[in-house]
């Protein structure tokens, strides 16, 4: 079973900037019956990218694909075989590394791309030695992701990257995350042929959807991406409308 993946429109934009990114996509939510995204909310879990891109076409009659599939196999093998999934997990990794450095690209590695799992609580075997986690079994690559879950012990983790992202209804949670340090990724409700707010929650807004690239943001802003797929049709405050581009419009 291969994990890792890449050919995402939006992460291979890093590409031009030298980065390769490989993304593990397990069932969001509660899709496999084991609950992946501890934090979602009613907004996010509707507006899931879980269903973007080849994930979401199903032939006439049909209510999953082999993606689908393939992604509630590898969350159920994450829940009822760890140490099988995370062997699986490192040869992935060392194969990205070596299949990267043959096309002259960095890999860098997001292994929630439709999860929010706290991946630095679990031990992995590499090379016959043990490490409390994934990323200390490799500290000569980056990894990045997204998440709602505060309290994340990932400060000793010089190789890891946490974007917070903003939803519906955790608004505190935000303000939490500010304080501690965290940039903030935001969805917009505005057409691409407008700009981004210039400030959002008294920050700057960077436009995120340059790239995937969350680890070579500046550090004290909002990130803003826009409002994609089922996302633009939100109502619960999982999109923002601010002033500014209420104006815009």
């Amino acid at each position: 079973m291969k994990l890792l993946s890449t050919g995402n429109p939006k992460t291979l934009k890093g590409l031009a900037t030298g980065y390769n990114t490989y993304i593990l996509h397990l069932a969001p939510a509660n899709l496999s019956g084991f609950e992946t995204c501890p934090k979602r909310t009613e907004g996010c879990t509707a507006a899931c990218l879980n269903t973007a891109g080849r994930g979401g076409m199903f032939k006439k009659g049909e209510t999953t694909n082999t993606i689908q599939k393939a992604r509630i196999r590898k969350t159920r093998l994450f829940f009822e075989d760890r140490v099988s999934f995370m062997n699986l997990l490192v040869k992935d990794i060392e194969l990205a590394i070596k299949q990267s450095a043959k096309l002259n690209f960095i890999p860098v590695f997001r292994l929630n791309g439709t999860s929010d799992i706290a991946f630095e609580k679990y031990e992995v075997l590499r090379n016959g030695q043990t490490y409390s986690n994934i990323f200390f079994a490799f500290p000569e690559v980056i990894f990045y992701d997204y998440t709602k879950i505060l309290g994340r012990k990932i400060n000793f983790i010089p190789n890891y990257s946490l974007t917070f992202s903003a939803a519906d209804g955790n608004d505190a949670d935000v303000q939490k995350a500010i304080a501690q340090g965290y940039n903030v990724a935001t969805v917009f409700g505005i057409k691409k042929t407008l700009p981004m707010p210039e400030t959002y929650l008294g920050r700057p807004v960077f436009n995120g959807d340059e790239s995937d690239l969350r680890f070579l943001d500046p550090k004290g802003v909002v990130v803003g991406l826009y409002a994609k797929g089922r996302a633009k049709k939100d109502t619960t405050g999982f999109v923002k409308y601010p002033t500014l581009m209420l104006k815009a419009a």
